[in-house]
């Protein structure tokens, strides 16, 4: 093992160099792009050994994965914003191929107004498409994932793409002291890719056809089924890290100071480590605050969700997103879970960040205090503004 002095998108690339992909199609958008350009050093100077092709577009970039996967490859690709979306059409094909593709994604602005700074109304927006999503808080965690995304999108329960996602600019660009683990070890933790969904011409079979009414349905049922058997298979690939690498996560949710909390924030990203930090001031103050860090939007932690808040007074969801002519997508999902699970607790959602606008520690301590006076319904932070725009 080294250690390294990274930003969130080097310490990505290290992670997948750890993981041997055998191609890589690059094209590049800030903030992502050092992503693909250490990648493109890597094979350059040999310590990775992959085909790396610079393709004219991202959705070039992801059709191009598609096909790698399909013959059979471990693939990779990176994009942000715009790519995201320009790379709508492709993200369903890979899904619904069930090609466990491993994409970065540097959360970012959506245009108009053209802004490449970061809130992560980009990823959230795709969260029908089919993938598993998971989101970094800090680079060590990007560079785990970057090993781990692998292992649970290849899991043949699975065979789902997976797309990690990284606050631009935020997290991306960061630096932060990073453990790399020895090529060994990953290789320990990570077995070469092996499939039986790929191109075959000894044994040929149908791939990427059409389905009509009679059986498409039942596709769509079966990849549905694919998203929620990650739940498991994350929290065993968790495991088996930890036993590896020494570091545990927490499968798709970590909680901060919540077993006894009476005022919780449910957020994902890099935001939380400010939540937790304002937590920890306001519990200096007598005030049972706590954080719930939602670390996969995809599959969505249902149960874990309801389970902590259950015992809150009030909670509030912190997002970097909207729907607009509704409410934030994160609410949305939260409340959804506690609905299915009967529980009532006061539920308020901060819409905060959105063209990288700053959230401050002030505006955090502003939520726990509204929370706790009753708030309810949505806010714009440092606007106001009810949910009806007013």
């Amino acid at each position: 093992m080294s250690t390294k002095f990274l930003s969130g998108n080097e310490a990505f690339a290290e992670g997948i160099r750890l993981a041997r992909p055998q191609v890589i199609s690059a094209y590049p958008i800030t903030p992502q792009t050092i992503v693909v350009e250490r990648l493109s050093e890597m094979v350059e100077d040999g310590s990775l050994t992959a085909e790396y092709v610079h393709v004219e577009s991202e959705h070039s970039a992801l059709s191009c994965a598609i096909g790698a996967s399909a013959a059979g490859a471990r693939a990779f690709t990176a994009t942000s914003s715009q790519g995201l979306l320009y790379m709508a059409e492709c993200l369903y094909y890979a899904a619904g191929g069930r090609f466990p593709i491993v994409m970065m994604n540097a959360d970012r602005s959506t245009a108009l107004p053209w802004n490449i700074y970061g809130d992560q109304r980009d990823s959230l927006s795709q969260l029908d498409s089919g993938w598993i999503q998971a989101y970094a808080e800090n680079a060590q965690e990007a560079l785990d994932l970057a090993l781990m995304s692998y292992r649970i999108a290849e899991n043949e329960k699975v065979s789902t793409p997976f797309m990690a996602n990284l606050d631009g600019f935020i997290l991306t660009h960061t630096y932060e002291l990073v453990d790399i683990p020895a090529q060994e070890l990953a290789d320990r933790f990570l077995p070469p890719y092996v499939t039986e969904n790929r191109i075959d011409f000894d044994s040929p079979r149908n791939m990427a056809f059409s389905a009509g009414p009679d059986t498409n349905f039942i596709f769509k049922y079966k990849e549905h089924k694919g998203v929620l058997a990650a739940r498991e298979v994350i929290s065993d690939t968790e495991k088996e890290f930890a036993e590896i690498f020494g570091r545990k996560y927490t499968g798709l949710t970590e909680n901060y100071r919540t077993d006894d909390a009476e005022y919780i924030i449910v957020t994902l990203g890099s935001i939380a480590g400010l939540c937790r930090e304002t937590a920890d001031k306001l519990r200096e103050k007598g005030v049972k605050a706590g954080v719930v860090r939602i670390r996969y939007m995809r599959p969505f932690p249902n149960k874990e969700i309801a389970d902590v808040i259950k015992k809150a007074k009030a909670y509030a969801v912190l997002e970097k997103d909207i729907s607009f002519g509704n409410e934030g997508t994160v609410y949305t999902n939260v409340n959804s879970a506690l609905k299915k699970a009967g529980i009532e607790v006061r539920g308020s959602n901060y819409i905060g960040g959105l063209g990288g606008r700053n959230i401050s520690a002030e505006d955090i301590e502003k939520i726990y205090s509204s929370i706790a006076d009753g708030a309810e319904g949505i806010e714009f932070i440092g606007i106001g503004g009810d949910e009806n725009g007013e």
